[in-house]
């Protein structure tokens, strides 16, 4: 049974930083694209950034503050948040694409991680 489990949220102030972490675990033979989502109160879940292959990409609002990268060795994603915002305020859910050993191909969402920039 494949879960992805979250860490590294909290609060911290604007302008500071926090880097996240999600581990796959359970019957994984590989990982393709992994994700990182948010969703705020009362607004839907938006793609934050993602990482297929080694190719990452964001949405405009992270642009240049936000490092999406992985460590497939420990199935591994990381989210390096830089300079956060008030709106940045969220609970933060890790995403991947995992092929499993039986063949087949899944997608999974962690339970997510709040994430909350205040003064």
């Amino acid at each position: 049974q494949v879960q992805l489990v979250e860490s590294g949220g909290g609060l911290v102030q604007p302008g500071g930083s926090l880097r996240l972490s999600c581990t796959a675990s359970g019957g994984i033979f590989s990982i393709n694209a992994l994700g990182w989502y948010r969703q705020a109160p009362g607004k839907q879940r938006e793609l934050v950034a993602a990482i297929t292959g080694r190719t990452p990409t964001y949405t405009d609002s992270v642009k240049g503050r936000f490092t999406i990268s992985r460590d497939d060795a420990k199935n591994t994603v990381y989210l390096q948040m830089n300079s956060l915002k008030p709106e940045d305020t969220a609970v933060y859910y890790c995403n991947a694409d995992i092929m499993v050993r039986t063949g087949a191909r899944y997608n999974y969402w962690g339970r997510g991680t709040q994430v909350t920039v205040s003064a």
